[in-house]
């Protein structure tokens, strides 16, 4: 899918624009320079899904630390009620 941004310019805007680039740079380093902010706009996106991922890397650890926590909390539990049913006829005799 491709993400368009609406820049609010028409083509004879656009083409005007290119023309003034053409004029000002020259023929031979515009696709230099068409090179260069391809390579920079890969290299923002490439920057965008290494924050992403790395975003999702996080969340997903801490929700599996919560799924662990909750596991060793249920076995506490567990192992709690155990001894409360063996040391509640002890507590009473005493």
């Amino acid at each position: 899918m491709v993400n368009v941004i609406p820049l609010f310019i028409s083509g004879a805007e656009i083409g005007f624009i290119l023309f003034i680039v053409l004029l000002v740079f020259g023929a031979d380093k515009v696709p230099e320079i068409a090179r260069g902010l391809g390579q920079t706009m890969k290299q923002i996106k490439n920057a965008t899904n290494d924050i992403k991922s790395e975003i999702t890397k996080s969340v997903e650890k801490h929700e599996l630390d919560i799924d662990i926590t909750k596991n060793v909390r249920q076995e506490i539990d567990k192992v709690k009620d155990d001894v409360e049913e063996i040391t509640g006829p002890v507590k009473r005799k005493f």
